[in-house]
């Protein structure tokens, strides 16, 4: 990889609105499933096989930072086998994990098979204070010596243990990273209070393979970890997030769209397109969605899951803006999930934003002009004004969208919407 990531290359979407969307869309790999599954590759030194990868700047952000840290990875198509290459090292350089917060889960595997590891403070999307204070706190739990020094993690340990943990919020990525260190510890951890999200089942789903004992209850995991765990082969569930963005995408056209899913990762978004008046049917694996009257107004906030995901709620953001009456969003999960509301507002939305927030009246017509994503999901959800706005609108993105879809302006020209990318 290049110096310059790929997914730091500007692009400008050029969306062409008034397309109806009709059609079929299969969903890829999940991003946020897959990136902790290739984290846990540093448990073992047997190969790892997963398969359903989504070709995407956050997982080949990963695999520079596996290879760094002395993995082999081969791919073929969707495919990722990971292996061991020489020893393994305990430095994970800035330059990865700067890009991607999820990077920073390489922490625990790492003190867990090295003893020791040096991981700076992770980066990524730039949505308000995102502590990794649970991920420390959880570590020094289980026995690992941590210090913070000049911005850079430094940890060591010389035997981990089993312990009781509880995690005030439930965040995802400390239930990983926990989940993943608790792995290769041959004792019973206990983690309290844990994300529920399905990202966090399927790694422990892959650790069940690898040879960990696991059981789950609604309010803790508990392991009984092993001194080495083995290979195995795994598949990726379909991103639930983008599923919902192409489903989005459909009503906010006036469409019908059938989006390969599991629609029981969708519920929450499920109910509020219905309750909007848009006619979804859910089956096996897949979900479809068809416009027959204007779209109502809605209030919804968003939560841990089972909850409203916050990942969606930009790209809904952008149907309410065109919904009639009032909506609000509030939101409870991230500090600033707003970036999108100002670019909306310049398409002609009117939108509110007070703290936590949104206020949103329903306006018969958004105007295409020129807006700028500030992270993935605000850059998805103006692709999508875009679709019902009058005339052109032109999406600048400094790589954001690249990180969290594949090819989201091919999938959704596939059926039937008008979008050209140019590099600038």
């Amino acid at each position: 990889m290049s110096k310059k990531s790929l997914a730091e290359t500007k692009r400008c979407y050029h969306v062409q609105g008034g397309t109806t969307l009709k059609g079929r869309i299969q969903t890829e790999g999940a991003k946020n499933a897959v990136l902790p599954l290739l984290a846990a590759s540093l448990l073992t030194d047997e190969p790892l096989e997963l398969s359903n990868v989504p070709q995407v700047e956050d997982v080949h952000t990963m695999v520079s930072m596996l290879t760094e840290l002395g993995k082999k990875v081969s791919i073929s198509e969707d495919v990722y086998r990971i292996e061991e290459n020489g020893d393994l090292q305990p430095n994970a350089p800035y330059e990865l994990v700067r890009r991607m917060r999820a990077s920073f889960n390489v922490l625990g595997p790492l003190i867990a098979r090295l003893g020791q590891a040096q991981v700076p403070l992770p980066g990524g999307c730039v949505l308000g204070p995102r502590p990794v204070d649970f991920h420390v706190k959880g570590l020094q739990a289980l026995g690992a010596d941590i210090k913070l020094q000049e911005g850079v993690f430094h940890a060591t340990s010389t035997q981990l243990k089993g312990a009781e943990l509880y995690l005030d919020f439930p965040s995802v990525g400390a239930t990983h990273q926990l989940l993943t260190t608790a792995a290769l510890i041959p004792e019973k951890t206990v983690i309290y209070n844990p994300a529920q999200e399905p990202e966090v089942y399927e790694l422990i789903y892959l650790l069940k393979k690898m040879g960990a004992q696991i059981s789950t209850a609604p309010d803790r995991i508990e392991i009984i970890g092993q001194q080495k765990l083995s290979g195995t082969n795994y598949r990726v569930i379909p991103d639930r997030i983008n599923a919902g963005t192409y489903l989005i995408a459909g009503a906010i056209s006036g469409g019908e769209i059938v989006v390969e899913c599991i629609p029981g990762h969708l519920e929450a978004l499920l109910v509020k397109l219905r309750e909007m008046g848009f006619t979804v049917e859910e089956r096996d694996t897949e979900v479809r969605l068809a416009t027959s009257v204007k779209a109502k107004g809605i209030h919804l906030e968003t939560r841990t899951y089972p909850g409203f995901a916050c990942d969606i709620h930009p790209q809904m953001m952008a149907l309410m803006a065109l919904a009639e009456g009032d909506s609000l969003i509030r939101e409870t999960v991230l500090a600033d999930r707003f970036g999108q509301v100002p670019e909306l507002v310049r398409m002609g939305a009117d939108i509110k934003a007070q703290e936590n927030t949104a206020f949103i009246k329903g306006v018969d017509q958004l105007q295409g002009t020129e807006v700028y994503a500030t992270d993935i999901r605000s850059g998805a959800a103006l692709i999508l004004a875009g679709l019902a706005a009058k005339g052109e609108t032109r999406m600048v993105d400094s790589g954001h969208v690249p990180r969290g879809y594949v090819d989201l302006a091919g999938k959704l020209s596939k059926v039937g919407a008008s979008i050209e990318v140019e590099m600038i």
